[in-house]
């Protein structure tokens, strides 16, 4: 039978992905690996440089599909970060329940906290760029140093309410998963209600007026 010439990162993350959940385990070699699935072992590496690479890919992609659904979105365009962030929740979660079995499997590979998962690096490359790029409004300091503590305070505390909220999902046993749906909801307006500086602003305002006042009744 001739080898398949037309090989995609998506059809080897396909054969990759049916392959452990049908033997629970990698396969033993990249060889071995293309032969049962009747291509040229140079088309791997064209795509992947070994097994944890598609693994990493495989999470990725999951980001990707979400992105792509969001800006297909009108609507999307319009919303505010809060909504944004909701709006990015809900479909990578359902990206993942459409691939839970996998999923499942290749966190649960890992005996280490959830945080140290390898197969997560570039999601949270990505994940935490999106972040950045929501346009969440932060106390601006002037201060160079401390406005870039607060991106990366941001970022960081953005990434492990992810992770939270995988590790709930994955232990989520409700119809539809409806209780993760709940947690998303309320776990990232409650990070907003946090977030939200307005009050804040309102304060140092009031604090800049009463000084203001003060300074010219005594002078």
């Amino acid at each position: 039978m001739a080898k398949k010439k037309n090989i995609t990162a998506s059809n080897i993350i396909s054969f990759y992905m049916d392959y452990v959940l049908e033997h629970n385990q990698q396969p033993k070699s990249v060889y071995a690996f293309s032969k049962e699935n009747n291509f040229e072992e140079a088309k791997f590496y064209e795509h992947f440089g070994n097994f944890e690479a598609i693994e990493k890919g495989i999470f990725k992609a999951f980001y990707q599909n979400t992105i792509t659904t969001l800006h297909a979105s009108e609507d999307y365009q319009n919303f505010e970060p809060r909504n944004k962030l909701l709006s990015f929740y809900f479909t990578f979660f359902e990206n993942l329940t459409a691939n839970r079995s996998y999923v499942i499997y290749a966190l649960n590979q890992h005996k280490n906290k959830l945080k140290n998962y390898v197969v997560l690096k570039d999601l949270k490359s990505h994940f935490t760029h999106y972040i950045s790029e929501l346009g969440i409004e932060l106390i601006e300091t002037k201060q160079e140093q401390i406005d870039k503590l607060q991106q990366k305070s941001l970022k960081e505390s953005a990434w492990m309410q992810l992770l939270l909220t995988i590790k709930f999902w994955m232990d989520d046993t409700s119809p539809s998963f409806e209780k993760t749906d709940i947690f998303i909801e309320k776990s990232v307006n409650t990070s907003f209600d946090v977030l939200d500086i307005a009050p804040i602003k309102s304060l140092i305002d009031f604090g800049k007026f009463i000084y203001k006042e003060k300074f010219q009744m005594n002078s």
